[in-house]
């Protein structure tokens, strides 16, 4: 056993030696890792990327967040179930899709609801979009404010373009995996099937459905035209990426850092609207270019017909009377 006198010089040493250590131990990084399913070329991913450099940079390393575009760790189901158990920290999702965990989320998407891009933001910036994230906060995940823009959908075929509401019928077209996105369709008369997005551009060549609707940026970022002959212009709904965090880990961030993201990804959303918008303008060129024949319904007349269905009672009963009303205070009445 050792005697005091020795004891206590070395407890004292110890604590020499301890601090001496201490001042060059570095703070670990937090990496956070964020998946999309869109591929890298597409303007979210671009503008999150920037983010992420920004977000690391502003923190001074302390969060690290990798990007894993064009679905590499599964389809949306899978990659929202991983983001609930925390196995990745952030994913920007559609509505769409989210609806399957969140019905309302889905409610900026209802069909042939809104005119133009100027609607769809005062509704989604507003009391829409309040009305959603405040579902999406109860299903126990983290949603930030704004929501990126995916753009009107359109729909390509391979055989024959859609021009009224009746070329529809018998249709088997791919939709996401989302209640409104088939009932939509249904209610047309179609066939739809539900197929990650991963998975459509195989879909398309094998022949396993005849058609896919999805805006005109992912039209020719995933190489649709190599596989569609006709783009139809129905515009007939629109989606967009609601950002979700895993709420556990988001709860752990520092509060400055949780600053930093917010206001990072903010700006991510805004510029990639303006991204989005600019991109439209000369897609339309571009995939003629590519050989794709673009047709101009009228969208009216597929308005007029779903009115003559189930479609919009069916929803404003599954949404409930206050979000319909909601909606309908951005849109006019619907049904």
């Amino acid at each position: 056993m050792l005697n005091p006198t020795r004891r206590s010089a070395l407890l004292t040493g110890l604590a020499a030696s301890t601090f001496t250590i201490l001042p060059s131990i570095s703070r670990a990084a937090t990496v956070a890792r964020l998946a999309s399913n869109l591929p890298s070329n597409h303007p979210m991913v671009i503008r999150l990327k920037e983010a992420a450099e920004a977000i690391k940079k502003d923190t001074n390393g302390e969060l690290e967040i990798r990007m894993f575009p064009s679905s590499q760790l599964g389809g949306d189901l899978e990659v929202l179930s991983q983001l609930r158990s925390g196995a990745i920290q952030f994913y920007p999702l559609a509505g769409a899709q989210l609806s399957t965990l969140v019905p309302v989320s889905s409610l900026s998407g209802v069909g042939f609801a809104f005119q133009n891009i100027n609607d769809v933001w005062k509704a989604t910036d507003g009391e829409v979009g309040g009305l959603i994230r405040g579902a999406v906060a109860d299903a126990n995940l983290v949603v930030f404010d704004k929501m990126f823009d995916n753009g009107f959908r359109q729909v390509t075929t391979g055989s024959k373009p859609i021009e009224r509401p009746e070329d529809l019928k018998g249709l088997s077209i791919r939709v996401p995996p989302s209640p409104l996105s088939t009932s939509l369709f249904k209610a047309f008369g179609a066939a739809p099937q539900s197929i990650s997005f991963g998975e459509v551009y195989t879909a398309l060549q094998t022949k396993l459905v005849e058609a896919q609707e999805n805006p005109l940026g992912l039209i020719d970022s995933n190489k649709f035209y190599e596989v569609q002959k006709f783009v139809s212009m129905t515009s007939h709904m629109w989606d967009g990426f609601w950002t979700l965090s895993n709420k556990t880990f988001w709860n752990r961030l520092p509060q400055a850092t949780r600053d930093i993201v917010i206001k990072r990804f903010d700006e991510a959303v805004l510029a990639e609207r303006e991204d989005v918008a600019k991109l439209n303008d000369s897609l339309i060129q571009k995939l003629k270019g590519a050989g794709m024949t673009f047709v101009e319904p009228n969208r009216q007349g597929f308005r007029e017909a779903l009115n003559n269905t189930s479609f919009y009672q069916e929803w404003k009963g599954r949404f409930g009377a206050k979000a319909w009303e909601t909606l309908e205070r951005y849109t006019g009445k619907l049904g």
